[in-house]
C-alpha cells in the first residue's frame, strides 16, 4: 500500500446530546459538510479530540458509521480504534474497515513500560486485522518509547503506511522521513506548529482546532505548498493566538463551544471535562472577538 493522506484533516469532535452520551447525528453532518466546504480533505474520527478511548464501543461504532455516511466519499476517513482492551481494538478495526473507512489509526498501549519489541508486535497484530492502511499515532504523552527508528521498523509491516506525529520533536520527524526514504506518510499533529511540521516533511495535518479554523489551516497548507513561506508563517501566527486562548479556556470544552457559535451544536465534552460557566463563556467569547475570530472559521 502506498496511499498517502495529505492536506488538512480536522480531528472531528464528537457532538453529544444532553445526556452526555448519545451522539447528536445532525451535528455530525453539519460539521462534515461545513469543513469539507471550507477545504478539508478528510477527517480523523474518535481520536483524542473525539474522546474515543473515553467512549463506549457502541457509540464509537456509531460515530464511525455516521462519519462515513455523511462524508459520502468526499474526503478520507481515518478512524482511531485503540482501546485499553486490545481485543476490543481489533474488533473496532474490523468494524472500521467494514463501515468503509479509508484507514485506521491507533496510539500505542499507554501507561505501562512496554519495550520497543512489544510495541512493534502490537502494531503488527493490529495491522493484520484489516486490509486498509494503519496509521501509527505517536504522542510522547501516551508512550515515550517510540523513537524514529522504531516507527521506521513498524513501517515495514504490511498495511502500516503512516504516522500521526503529535510531538514537538521535529528532528526525530526529519530522521523518520530520512529513514523511510520519504515513503512514510507523515501527518503533523501539533496545530500550533503545522508550518514547522510541513517544513520538516509532513504531508498534511490533523488537528483539534481545525474544527473552528479550517479555512486558516487550509491557507497555511496552500501557502506552504506554493512556496509562500512568509504567508504560511503569518497565518500560523494568527491561528496560534486563538489556540492559546482555547488552551487557556480548557481546549476541548472551548472548541465545542466555538463550534456552537458556528451553528454546529456540540453539547458538552464528556464528563469529567468541565462545563463552562456563564462567566467563562462570556469572557471566552469576548476574547475570541478581540482576537479577530469569526464564526465562518477565519481570523481577521
Amino acid at each position: 500500500m502506498n496511499k498517502k493522506f495529505t492536506g488538512i484533516m480536522p480531528a472531528l469532535a464528537t457532538p453529544l446530546c444532553e445526556d452526555n452520551k448519545t451522539i447528536r447525528e445532525e451535528s455530525v453532518k453539519k460539521a462534515i459538510d461545513m469543513q469539507l466546504a471550507q477545504g478539508a480533505t478528510g477527517f480523523y474520527v474518535m481520536g483524542g479530540t473525539g474522546e474515543g478511548i473515553a467512549t463506549a464501543r457502541a457509540e464509537r461504532e456509531i460515530m464511525c458509521e455516521l462519519a462515513v455516511k455523511y462524508n459520502a466519499g468526499r474526503g478520507a476517513i481515518i478512524n482511531h480504534i485503540a482501546s485499553t482492551d486490545f481485543n476490543e481494538a481489533m474488533e473496532l478495526a474490523r468494524h472500521a474497515e467494514k463501515a468503509g473507512c479509508d484507514a485506521i489509526a491507533a496510539i500505542p498501549p499507554v501507561f505501562l513500560g512496554y519495550r520497543p519489541e512489544e510495541l512493534y508486535e502490537y502494531y503488527k497484530k493490529l495491522a493484520s486485522c484489516v486490509n486498509i492502511p494503519l496509521i501509527v499515532y505517536y504522542h510522547p504523552g501516551a508512550q515515550p518509547n517510540m523513537s524514529a527508528e522504531l516507527i521506521a521498523k513498524i513501517f515495514e509491516v504490511d498495511n502500516v503506511t503512516g504516522v500521526k506525529w503529535s510531538s514537538h520533536n521535529f528532528l526525530e520527524m526529519m530522521k523518520l522521513k530520512d529513514l523511510t526514504k520519504g515513503e512514510m506518510n507523515i501527518i503533523n499533529g501539533p496545530d500550533e506548529l503545522l508550518c514547522l511540521g510541513l517544513m520538516a516533511g509532513a504531508d498534511g495535518g490533523i488537528g483539534t482546532t481545525y474544527n473552528i479554523m479550517t479555512p486558516e489551516f487550509v491557507n497555511i497548507y496552500n501557502q506552504f505548498k506554493s512556496g509562500d513561506i512568509d504567508g504560511a508563517r503569518t497565518t500560523q501566527f494568527k491561528v496560534n493566538r486563538i489556540i492559546e486562548l482555547l488552551i487557556k479556556s480548557d481546549l476541548l470544552p472551548a472548541t465545542k463551544h466555538a463550534m456552537g457559535l458556528m451553528g454546529v451544536e456540540m453539547g458538552d465534552a464528556r464528563f469529567p471535562f468541565k462545563h463552562l460557566s456563564r462567566q467563562e463563556i462570556a469572557a471566552f467569547e469576548a476574547e475570541l472577538k478581540r482576537l479577530g475570530w469569526t464564526p465562518d472559521g477565519r481570523v481577521l
